[in-house]
């Protein structure tokens, strides 16, 4: 039998498939991705399914397929079989993750059409902390919000923020229940998770991705006057030019797509900014900002913590160049002796490991 993983973004595609043995030990046995999709690009997100349909080739030993799922609210929270009815109760928080979740079913959608009897299972970014202490989940706005209306710290990342927890124990060789870490995950977008006897006590990110670090379109932690300023500086620029536009969705661009250390330094390329920043002061800035919010970050899940067995990176940005945990770490001297790890995200594994439940039922 064979689990076949989809990742989608909004404009990439990542695929794996692992064969399960009689022991239900997984084992990569192909994989792939395609970039630069979506519409006027290469090609749209279903296209690109069934490209990798047809370059997969033989589909008959698919048990399961996976896949990823950025915001599931407080509706989902544990790994969940889809249908088309519980998919149209999904839908519902696509404008809390638009970056992420329209893509994420996308991918859902197609599988439906093109693997019906094969079932399809969702798994949620948001279900490693789904168990927050009420002190870390609750937000300091009238306590309505909360109970009538689910508004409360969700997290992100967690597929990858538990993983990185479960393979710290095994490297550290000791027990899950006894552990103590930071993990960060940086690439296009950024959180840090506190993690005291392998459960999180707190994340970054929020009621949505916007929160916390700095993130290549996404502001993290911004007062929300400034959100405020921005919708007043919108509706005066619209009235003068005799424009009418969509306020809420004007503001869900622009703090999606157009901050973070975009608007700071005009690129959009994590790479870029770091062959920039010798020459363009903007660029230099937006670095030192992004170094300095993930330090803020470390140091307060330290001292929650009461320090940590290890540091894990992760992500593009924390397993890639060095340079970025050589600068988080450089001046954080408390950290001098704790094992610092990088570790190369494998969302997709994660995701088979929760899917093997499914197998053979």
């Amino acid at each position: 039998m064979q689990i076949l993983v989809f990742n989608l973004g909004s404009t990439s595609l990542k695929y794996k498939i692992f064969s399960v043995s009689a022991e239900r030990k997984l084992k990569l046995v192909k994989a792939g991705d395609l970039d630069n999709l979506g519409e006027g690009r290469r090609m749209n997100h279903d296209e690109a399914i069934r490209l990798t349909i047809r370059s997969i080739g033989n589909l008959t030993d698919i048990a399961v397929i996976g896949h990823r799922v950025v915001h599931g609210g407080n509706e989902f929270v544990v790994p969940t079989k889809i249908d088309q009815l519980n998919l149209k109760l999904l839908e519902k928080y696509n404008r809390l993750a638009p970056l992420h979740n329209p893509y994420n079913l996308m991918g859902i959608k197609s599988c439906l059409t093109y693997f019906s009897n094969v079932p399809n299972v969702a798994v949620f970014d948001t279900a490693f902390f789904k168990n927050l202490p009420l002190k870390a989940k609750i937000y300091p706005i009238s306590f309505d919000y909360y109970k009538k209306f689910g508004i409360e710290r969700f997290g992100f990342h967690g597929i990858s923020h538990q993983y990185l927890t479960e393979l710290a124990a095994e490297k550290l060789k000791k027990p899950l229940a006894k552990i103590k870490l930071i993990t960060c995950h940086l690439g296009g977008g950024c959180s840090v998770a506190a993690v005291k006897d392998g459960q999180p006590v707190d994340i970054s990110l929020g009621f949505t991705p916007l929160e916390g670090l700095v993130m290549m379109t996404r502001p993290g932690d911004l007062d929300p006057g400034v959100v405020l300023e921005i919708q007043d500086l919108l509706i005066k620029e619209n009235i003068k030019n005799k424009e009418s536009i969509n306020l809420l969705s004007e503001t869900r661009r622009i703090l999606n797509k157009e901050s973070g250390l975009k608007g700071l330094a005009g690129v959009d390329n994590y790479l870029k900014l770091l062959k920039f920043r010798e020459k363009s002061p903007r660029a230099r800035l937006a670095f030192e900002i992004f170094i300095y919010r993930l330090q803020k970050y470390i140091s307060s899940y330290w001292g929650i913590l009461g320090g940590a067995d290890a540091i894990m990176f992760s992500g593009a940005i924390g397993a890639g160049n060095p340079i970025t945990r050589r600068a988080a770490l450089k001046d954080l001297k408390f950290l001098s002796k704790t094992k610092v790890m990088a570790i190369k995200a494998d969302e997709e594994l994660a995701i088979a490991k929760e899917c093997l439940k499914f197998v053979g039922k």
